[in-house]
């Protein structure tokens, strides 16, 4: 099996390509740099694996929440690659990748494992979900959604996950102090974790025609006003 995947959700560019057994994977600076890297850094993974853009076998890609511009950037190759190809496509949960990573790095491989991730998505918002791992697949127990950094603490203060995982985590007002036991604020391996779960939506017949390849938006409002930036500088 050869699966190609990439995620620009964040401000780092991640790609991963299964080449038989072999993974190979690419991990570098991405916001404002995605546009311009991922194309050539997808065909230096492919040359350095010898292998052809007509062996794969399906294309993952991060579908979101994230960054807008970022978000449209996957999207875009994704689509634009299948439809050349004549590849599904696997629309990937980009804060499910989180989890992945942040169970791996609890060695949780065997489950159960139950994870909150949180993602600084800027202005004071937080990109969030919560899943549980039930020792075969993830189950979703909260679908991605953006909050308030207040509201979020305030709905994850009672009955709120063991362990949370993300960016958030390091946020300068530390929005989710003390809310759970376990944390894990960085990711070991972002595009290792990227390809566990392609392979598995690739495995579960989750691919779709390029077509239907969209990205997750969950805010509408991408940009404060120049009166909102005053009163927050206050």
């Amino acid at each position: 099996m050869n699966l190609l995947a990439f995620d620009t959700s964040t401000e780092r560019l991640c790609v991963a390509l299964r080449a038989g057994d072999r993974l190979l994977r690419a991990d570098e600076a991405g916001g404002p740099a995605a546009s311009a890297r991922l194309l050539p850094c997808i065909d230096e993974l492919l040359a350095a694996a010898g292998i052809a853009h007509d062996a794969l076998h399906a294309i993952g890609f991060g579908r979101g929440p994230g960054a807008f511009t970022g978000l449209r950037t996957s999207t875009a190759v994704a689509q634009g690659l299948a439809f050349g190809l004549g590849l599904p496509v696997l629309p990937l949960d980009s804060l499910l990748v989180v989890a992945e990573d942040a169970r791996l790095q609890a060695g949780a491989e065997a489950g159960p494992f139950e994870v909150g991730v949180a993602m600084d998505a800027r202005m004071g918002e937080i990109y969030a979900a919560r899943y549980r791992w039930d020792g075969a697949r993830w189950q979703v127990l909260e679908a991605p959604a953006l909050h308030a950094a207040d509201a979020l603490r305030a709905a994850w203060s009672v009955g709120g996950p063991a362990g949370i995982a993300g960016s958030a985590l390091g946020m300068a007002a530390d929005p989710l102090g003390g809310l759970a036991g376990s944390t894990w604020p960085t990711e070991r391996d972002r595009p290792a974790a990227l390809m566990r779960v392609a392979v598995s939506a690739f495995a579960n017949g989750e691919g779709v025609d390029a077509a239907a390849a969209l990205p997750l938006y969950v805010r509408d409002k991408v940009a404060l006003t120049t009166r909102e930036r005053e009163q927050a500088a206050r």
